[in-house]
């Protein structure tokens, strides 16, 4: 290995590790940006070569900001408030019933907004419905973290790692619901009932059964109408087979005009609690892609793929599926999704194998706080309501349910095939 190469892998890990980390509190987006200069800098990666990492991300990037427009609104407008208030209202008292209520709306935003949007803008209103419910909020707030990675290959615009597995080459809708459809359910299913389980002690006591309700503006309703237009139009165009980037972000763009037409410039306002740093955050790790191609890591990669899908099939979809699971808890599911992305598009491995990746790499961070940017903004997203939960107990929680949750999901993928 030439001094180069082991120069890149220095950046890189380091990169890596100051976006989970955070040393001395400063910006995911800032280490990865500063690592990425640092390649080119040192020579070790083209400017050329840079530009075309940055540029491969294009459509992720239309994807993020389109899908943070839209989830922001609609947190701005209360209607994430106004959605877990009916939760805690129907729930009439029971802690069980209010449990599965706010499960199946993190079901519904992870699937049809992202996981992101459940971590950043559902957990502080399942924050103020389970305290308007006088009930303890821990369970609750553990769903919004683990539904944001158990139900995030749903649909294709579940997750943004959907979009960097498949690199441009996403499948068309019908044929994603074919592929992902039972072991999304498998996952979904098995994580609630391991969920529950090890919150059975917590939410035993009666909750209120009349909660207040936060009453939905005319703005919030406008939002709500849009954000099922929002994702019947992504639909359509995932049935097509078209890029999600492009139309999620001219979707969010419409929203907040038409939010505009009512409130006025005032709607300008939720510009402002995006967190744009997520963008320069997955354009560094385009270049860090960039620079390990340049290692020959994803020709390797690829190599052990192809060899791996001809000698033994099943043997290597899921070993993919447990090294992308408990790879992204180690460098972050992210980077990892990114990886095996262009390593897939080098040698394109049977579909067994790209799905038990995808898999791994949507469901393998339920096992620690590091395995995706969803959970660490849940986790920040806790401590501004003041809650504290340590790494050490969500790993004591993620060690039932992502093991269990993967292994079944990744059986499930052998069905009908």
């Amino acid at each position: 290995m030439s001094q180069a190469q082991i120069a890149t892998w220095i950046i890189v890990a380091l990169g890596i590790a100051g976006v989970i980390l955070r040393p001395w509190r400063l910006p995911e987006a800032l280490w990865a940006v500063a690592c990425a200069i640092a390649l080119v800098a040192f020579g070790l990666l083209p400017v050329p070569d840079a530009w075309t990492g940055i540029a491969k991300g294009a459509d992720v990037y239309f994807f993020l900001t389109g899908m943070m427009l839209i989830a922001e609104l609609a947190r701005s407008e209360g209607l994430f408030d106004w959605l877990a208030g009916i939760a805690a209202s129907h729930a009439r008292g029971s802690p069980t019933r209010l449990f599965a209520l706010v499960y199946i709306v993190g079901i519904v935003v992870t699937a049809f907004l992202s996981n992101d949007a459940t971590a950043v803008v559902l957990t502080p209103a399942v924050y103020a419905a389970a305290r308007a419910a006088r009930a303890d909020p821990l369970p609750y707030l553990y769903i919004c973290a683990f539904i944001a990675n158990a139900a995030s290959f749903a649909l294709p615009i579940s997750n943004p790692a959907n979009l960097v597995v498949f690199d441009g080459h996403m499948p068309p809708l019908l044929q994603w619901l074919a592929r992902f459809g039972l072991p999304s359910l498998v996952s979904i299913a098995v994580t609630y009932a391991i969920l529950r389980w090890t919150q059975r002690a917590h939410p035993r006591e009666p909750t209120d059964k009349n909660p207040h309700v936060p009453s939905l503006t005319r703005e919030g309703m406008i939002v709500g109408i849009a954000l099922i237009l929002a994702a019947i139009s992504l639909l359509v165009v995932s049935a097509l087979g078209l890029d999600l980037g492009l139309p999620t972000f001219v979707v969010g763009a419409l929203t907040l005009i038409v939010v505009m037409f009512f409130r006025g410039f005032g709607a300008m306002e939720a510009l402002k609690h995006i967190s744009w740093g997520v963008v320069p955050l997955v354009a560094g790790l385009f270049v860090f892609v960039e620079a390990l191609d340049r290692t020959g890591l994803l020709g390797f990669l690829s190599d052990q793929l192809r060899r791996g899908a001809q000698d033994a099939p099943a043997l290597t979809a899921w070993a993919s599926a447990f090294v992308a699971g408990f790879g992204s808890n180690i460098a972050n599911n992210l980077p990892v999704g990114l990886l095996a992305g262009a390593a897939i598009q080098l040698d394109s491995p049977p579909p067994l194998t790209t799905d038990a990746i995808l898999i791994g790499v949507d469901l393998g961070p339920n096992l620690s706080v590091t395995g995706s940017l969803a959970t660490i903004l849940w986790l920040v997203a806790l401590r501004r309501e003041g809650e504290h939960v340590s790494a050490l107990e969500f790993l004591k929680v993620g060690a039932l349910i992502m093991p269990v949750s993967l292994v079944l999901a990744v059986a499930a993928l052998f069905i009908g095939r």
